[in-house]
């Protein structure tokens, strides 16, 4: 009955229920977290795409969905235009619902290939071979579109369905099929047992949906055993002392504000040495000084003394010798001389430059088309000064990225995300940021270190667990050693390679000629 009545739902009704289900969705993200929306949320889904009158009206539906998801889950965006709203507050409306339209577009067209390949017939009882036929092509073209949206423009990799499951062990998966594998079992396992459910015959209705759920708990199983692994002893590690400013980003470059941030973040460097004993290192978060700190000696110098001669590791701009502007992460020695210095490569577009900026400035819009003064490093690297085991530096947006980490075959003691999340508000951005920074600890089997300039700074093992954290909104600092690392991981060795296999397998599966009940469907049928 409830198959039958949302295949016959039409415009509009069907439209808005997309809508509904992809919002409800969003929910399995931070900071709601709730993974169970899915196996609500996804079954229309694949009813509403499967079902569909023509390929058409199943682009809506997967469109529809995805603005809902992308609505709700990035809803933290507006927050960065009001922070100076005088001047940016009138693309509010636009970035809250422009971005997931064009994300949207993505989900659209596997709502439309799904249904080019493997529609449903509008029945009440579709067969049940054609319902795991759908639901598998589905999360195919689902998890492919979101690789697709990883690395189209630049890539925005943000709220992959796999993310939902970071506060529990089936996260693990990921240190073998990265966050895609991931997704792509998300959308099957929580699309099957409602679906089979509304669908089965009626003496297989009690047993068919207890394949995916007991799927799901031999996973959750799965990642428990690897979260009870031992972890290699690590006595000798380095103490890592995190300090945070917590400023405002419409106060962060106040000339009144700036050296009482300057002066949170000396205190929180020289205070007393904790039961740990002093730090053998200082990190503060992405430009965490209003200042040129390379050409800033007395600055370096203080800052290397409060850090009581351990090296300091710090955000700062930093000016090339042809006046450009990069953002950088600079380490400091004992004696504040610039040691190594990363600049970020991959930039954030219409916050840290400006695509198409001839564009928009011919358009008019030339607030827009002046912001974003940065030009990219050359591209992921690892640091090893003189003192410090070796890592991978990561600015911010850079750690969203699951295979931009390290360079080539290099493989770093630990991963070091420096960040200033004061652009992405309380609600939401933050929370989702920390998530991807823990996926990326898993993924590559190595320990990442947070620094956020408002938070959520933090200290994460190598199996993605948070063993020392300073939260939102608060100044001060945290001392914890670096957690061991382990051996290089299933991931970093294939990469997305298994992730896109899953996905492929589906679809070259949808040209084998399906047989059932007298419906035979195939990707050439006319719909």
């Amino acid at each position: 009955m409830i198959v039958s009545r949302i295949s016959a739902l039409q415009g509009w009704r069907r439209f808005g229920l997309a809508v509904l289900s992809g919002a409800l969705f969003a929910l399995g993200h931070a900071p709601v977290g709730i993974p169970a929306v899915g196996f609500l949320a996804l079954p229309v889904l694949v009813l509403l795409s499967g079902t569909a009158a023509r390929p058409r009206s199943a682009f809506w539906a997967g469109w529809g969905f995805g603005f809902g998801y992308f609505v709700v889950s990035l809803h933290w965006i507006g927050h960065a235009f009001l922070v100076d709203a005088e001047a940016f507050a009138w693309m509010l409306p636009f970035a809250l619902t422009g971005l997931p339209a064009l994300l949207g577009l993505f989900w659209g067209a596997a709502g439309w290939l799904t249904h080019r390949l493997a529609p449903l017939p509008q029945l009440q009882q579709p067969p049940l071979a054609l319902v795991l036929r759908t639901t598998l092509t589905l999360a195919a073209t689902l998890t492919l579109a979101d690789v697709a949206r990883s690395h189209v423009l630049t890539g925005f990799p943000w709220a992959l369905t796999g993310y939902v499951w970071v506060d529990t062990p089936v996260v693990q998966l990921s240190a073998w099929i990265g966050p895609h594998g991931v997704s792509f079992v998300t959308l099957v396992l929580a699309s099957l047992p409602v679906l089979l459910v509304l669908t089965c015959p009626a003496r297989l209705r009690i047993v068919a949906p207890l394949l995916p759920l007991a799927a799901l708990t031999g996973l959750w199983a799965l990642g428990s055993v690897r979260l009870a692994a031992e972890t290699p002893d690590a006595p000798d590690a380095p103490v890592i002392r995190l300090a945070q400013p917590n400023a405002p980003q419409h106060l962060k470059w106040d000339p009144d504000y700036a050296p009482v941030f300057y002066q949170r973040l000396m205190e929180a460097t020289a205070a007393p040495a904790g039961p740990l004993g002093p730090p053998d290192m200082v990190i503060w978060p992405e430009t965490a000084v209003a200042f040129l700190l390379a050409e800033s000696e007395t600055a370096r110098q203080n800052m290397a003394a409060a850090a009581g001669r351990a090296p300091l590791l710090t955000g700062a701009i930093h000016r090339h010798g042809d006046g450009s502007f990069a953002n950088s992460l600079f380490v400091l020695d004992p004696e504040g001389a610039i040691a190594a210095r990363y600049d970020k490569h991959h930039l954030v577009p219409f916050g840290e430059y400006v695509p198409f900026q001839s564009l928009f400035g011919a358009l008019g819009l030339r607030q827009l088309a002046q912001r974003g003064r940065f030009v990219p490093g050359p591209g992921p690297e690892i640091l090893a000064p003189a003192g410090l085991p070796s890592f991978a530096a990561l600015i911010c947006y850079e750690a969203i990225f699951p295979t931009a980490i390290v360079p080539g075959d290099q493989r770093p003691r630990w991963l070091l995300q420096i960040t200033n999340d004061a652009w992405f508000g309380t609600l939401g951005g933050p929370q989702q940021h920390l998530a991807q920074a823990r996926m990326r600890a898993i993924e590559q089997g190595l320990p990442m270190v947070r620094a956020a300039n408002t938070g959520i700074s933090a200290v994460i093992d190598a199996r993605g667990r948070i063993t020392a954290s300073l939260g939102l909104d608060q100044h001060g600092g945290i001392d914890a050693r670096l957690p061991a690392a382990l051996p290089a991981t299933f991931y970093v060795r294939f990469g997305d390679l298994p992730a896109l296999l899953l996905s492929l397998l589906p679809i070259f599966a949808c040209f084998v000629p399906l047989h059932t009940r007298g419906v035979s469907r195939g990707p050439s049928d006319d719909v």
